[in-house]
């Protein structure tokens, strides 16, 4: 099968070697021994780990190569930081460090500004997440993180909420082959109950089963704010005969609504 060649920062990422489970432990082995040569085996053993996480940041506009060096960057403190006698899989403790570093710097470049305070707590976050996979293997709880840090579960939500990068309303989040359904199709507008809304649109369709005459007095009287008399005098006909119009035209639209 043909390999197709795709550079990142000046590596081709079809030459790029993966490392068994015992090879990453004895290269972590020799790295502790003090081998200059191992550490960097183990970065090069590991980026096609690193690709994969970039997948999923691919739709950003962020220039790929900076994230591919940024996501190293998280590569390299994992390897530096990892302890084989955790018994931890390295991919397990790696994977949230890469993602944290990527997600830090596109908080950091984003146009949309988070306070300082907040910033720190969610900083606070990736790195007590780091320790407790490294520990125990799995990632923590919202619970466990806001006991650790002394702070309520809002406040690790809201935290971890400002890490996300936003959302474009136009953001498609479905489509079957026909018509596509965006994010702002699903968002609800707060200042318009549905029970108003419900009401208009029986009104409107209430509105429509009315004759001709009857719907152009009601939007005379009512939407124009017209006199009885400057309709009568408008239509040719008397006062009277536009008042019995107005009632029956009323009386119309309340049988309708019931």
């Amino acid at each position: 099968m043909a390999r197709h060649k795709v550079e990142i920062s000046g590596v081709n990422t079809a030459n790029i070697k993966v490392l068994t489970s015992e090879e990453m432990d004895e290269l972590f082995r020799k790295m502790q021994n003090g081998d200059p040569f191992a550490r960097d085996e183990l970065v090069n053993g590991n980026l096609k780990l690193v690709l994969a996480i970039l997948k999923k940041f691919s739709h950003k506009e962020e220039n790929m190569d900076d994230l591919f060096q940024i996501g190293c960057v998280g590569l390299l403190k994992a390897i530096d930081n990892f302890d084989l006698s955790y018994g931890v899989k390295f991919s397990t403790y790696c994977v949230p460090m890469i993602q944290g570093e990527v997600r830090r710097y596109l908080r950091d470049n984003n146009s949309v500004r988070v306070s300082r305070s907040l910033k720190d707590l969610s900083y606070k976050i990736l790195k007590l997440k780091e320790e407790l996979v490294m520990e125990k293997g799995v990632e923590p709880s919202i619970q466990e993180l806001a006991k650790e840090l002394n702070v309520s579960d809002f406040d690790i939500v809201n935290a971890i909420e400002s890490m996300r990068d936003p959302v474009s309303i136009f953001e498609p989040i479905y489509s079957d082959g026909g018509d596509t359904i965006y994010l702002f199709d699903q968002i609800e507008d707060k200042s318009v109950k549905s029970s108003d809304l419900d009401t208009k649109l029986s009104v409107g369709d209430a509105i429509k089963r009315l004759n001709e005459r009857e719907q152009f007095i009601l939007d005379q009287r009512f939407v124009i704010g017209k006199t009885q008399m400057e309709i009568a005098s408008e239509l040719g006909i008397s006062q009277a005969q536009v008042s019995r119009i107005e009632k029956n035209a009323i009386d119309n639209l309340k049988t309708s609504l019931q």
